[in-house]
């Protein structure tokens, strides 16, 4: 017996190996397709090739719509694949929506110009969109769940952590693939056509992903389940109804879903947006360091997860979201000095004032009502903050022309392309900078200071979810409230934040957002998440 036992460990340790490596490999190839199109929203060709408005903020803003189009299916997704798994199989729900990922995003580097087809071209990407949103509802429960189910005793936090480490992976990839196509063609190619390569790659990625899953076999939890007859008639109507569901329901969404993924995107996309608009980082430039921060940032994911095996998996969250709360303004005040020292100091030896108590500035219109707004328009674009500032007693003027004081020169404005020949005259420089050595160092050690925030409320939460909920209802339950905290709360994140700056005229202010879901997600963990768990994953329902 003992001589078997030594025969078939390293078969065992073997295929839990592979069924790590697969699902981790899914989902890195999953996520880097529907991050792909973030990666290169954030560099503006998004934006200019499929949304042009002649307005570079609502440009940016169309461009950030489209990317929280396929957040914002993504629950509608997690419903549909979430009673798949449930009812048919963790591994072949996966393949599934791994396929409609892949053809998805291979669809959006072939969809024409707005230039050559018109309204048709934004219309086709968001379709696109969808499916991929739809997809990726279904994409992360499955392999979560999967892997978790697959985890002996007392190690579903440390399996799991890699499943997690996977959607960073993804991030990294989609920017490694951009950099690597970037530098075997010329700038004019890239512009032109060489885009669409990363989004055509994502076939050869998904051949790679169904041949490594078509190895898999079925979760062992919902083979046991099938065979005794366990599996729910109804998983979705069931999640509501089981006792006990619903308070775990809301704690998913509100408490871990929501915070987890505002501090992530806030991490990765905000962080490269920041860089390459507000800071005029120059853009391979800002995507390395953003790279180089996210790929080192990888290990926080394993470490936490690990670590949730020891200490159970609601001290780290609840600790990460009191520092998110503690360090997210400092952090970026950091990568702002560092990323653009001039910028910075001109802001703050010239800082722009506008003598009005407010202007008519919508960021959605094409061209501003007046000549306040377009001036506000350009300063948002220029990545220029501002305030207004009407000395007491003063009358506001309704109408042109417009008064702005830059450091302690006043002007009147009467049109808007005055304002950028007197930024500059300023001091101000807005051609794309590349942040000396120390600053670029300086640069990724926050990089690494925040996705640690984000490994602490990310890496133990597919352990955590897989053990709240029961297996008869595991995948639907843990995907519904997953997906809609996440397409919703961070799907929606880089379009909120870059209407709170527009508007504002604080580069910084975007991290409000953030902050203010943060906090909620820490009152609802704190009060109503359990120290232990209701449900082990390898448990029965």
């Amino acid at each position: 017996m003992a001589s078997v036992a030594a025969d078939t460990a390293p078969s065992e340790s073997g295929r839990t190996r592979m069924v790590i490596a697969a699902s981790s490999a899914g989902t890195v190839f999953e996520w880097y397709d529907f991050f792909i199109y973030g990666t290169l929203a954030a560099s503006g060709i998004i934006g200019r090739t499929f949304f042009p408005a002649g307005n570079e903020t609502l440009q940016t803003l169309l461009a950030w719509a489209g990317f929280a189009v396929g957040f914002g299916f993504r629950p509608l997704g997690a419903i549909l694949f979430g009673y798949m798994g449930d009812r048919l199989g963790r591994k072949y729900t996966f393949l599934i929506t791994i396929t409609l990922m892949g053809l998805a995003t291979a669809g959006v580097g072939l969809v024409p110009s707005a230039a050559a087809i018109g309204i048709a071209a934004p219309v086709l990407i968001i379709l696109l969109r969808i499916l991929q949103g739809l997809a990726l509802g279904g994409e992360y429960g499955g392999a979560a769940i999967y892997v978790a189910e697959h985890s002996p005793p007392g190690r579903a936090g440390f399996y799991t952590s890699f499943v997690q480490a996977s959607v960073g992976g993804g991030f990294v990839l989609s920017l490694a693939v951009v950099l690597g196509t970037k530098m075997v063609m010329s700038e004019a190619d890239w512009d032109a056509w060489g885009w669409r390569v990363p989004f055509l790659i994502s076939i050869l990625l998904l051949a790679i992903s169904l041949w490594m899953r078509f190895k898999l076999s079925e979760s062992p939890v919902f083979t046991a389940m099938k065979e005794s007859g366990g599996c729910t008639a109804n998983p979705f109507k069931e999640s509501f109804t089981y006792p006990g569901n619903r308070k775990r329901l809301f704690v998913a969404l509100f408490g871990i879903a929501a915070g987890l993924t505002v501090v992530w995107y806030t991490a990765m996309f905000s962080t490269l947006s920041f860089l390459q608009g507000t800071m005029r980082v120059e853009g391979t430039t800002a995507q390395l360091i953003v790279g180089a921060g996210a790929l080192g940032g990888l290990g926080w994911f394993v470490l936490f997860g690990r670590l949730s095996d020891r200490v159970g998996r609601k001290k780290p969250i609840v600790i990460g979201y009191a520092l998110t709360l503690m360090l997210l303004f400092p952090i970026f005040w950091v990568m702002g000095s560092a990323a653009n020292p001039e910028m910075e100091a001109a802001a703050a030896r010239a800082p722009v004032r506008i003598e009005r108590q407010s202007c008519e500035f919508d960021p959605f219109a094409r061209r501003q009502a007046d000549l306040c707004g377009r001036v506000i328009g350009e300063l948002a674009g220029l990545g220029v903050r501002y305030q207004f500032d009407l000395p007491a007693g003063k009358a506001a003027p309704a109408v042109e022309p417009l008064v702005v004081r830059i450091g302690g020169e006043t002007h009147v404005l009467t049109d808007t392309g005055e304002i950028r020949p007197l930024l500059e005259a300023a001091g101000y420089r807005f051609e794309p900078v590349v942040p000396s050595a120390g600053n670029v160092a300086l640069l990724i050690l926050a990089m690494l200071a925040i996705t640690a925030l984000s490994g602490m409320t990310y890496g133990p939460v597919a352990a955590l979810l897989s053990e709240m909920f029961p297996p008869r209802i595991r995948y639907s339950s843990m995907s519904i409230p997953y997906h809609f905290g996440t397409g919703y709360f961070g799907g929606f994140l880089p379009f909120i934040a870059s209407y709170i700056v527009a508007t504002t005229g604080d580069p910084y202010s975007g991290l409000w957002y953030t902050w203010g879901v943060v906090a909620m997600a820490l009152i609802v963990t704190w009060l109503w998440l359990p120290d232990g768990v209701e449900h082990r994953a390898s448990g029965a329902a």
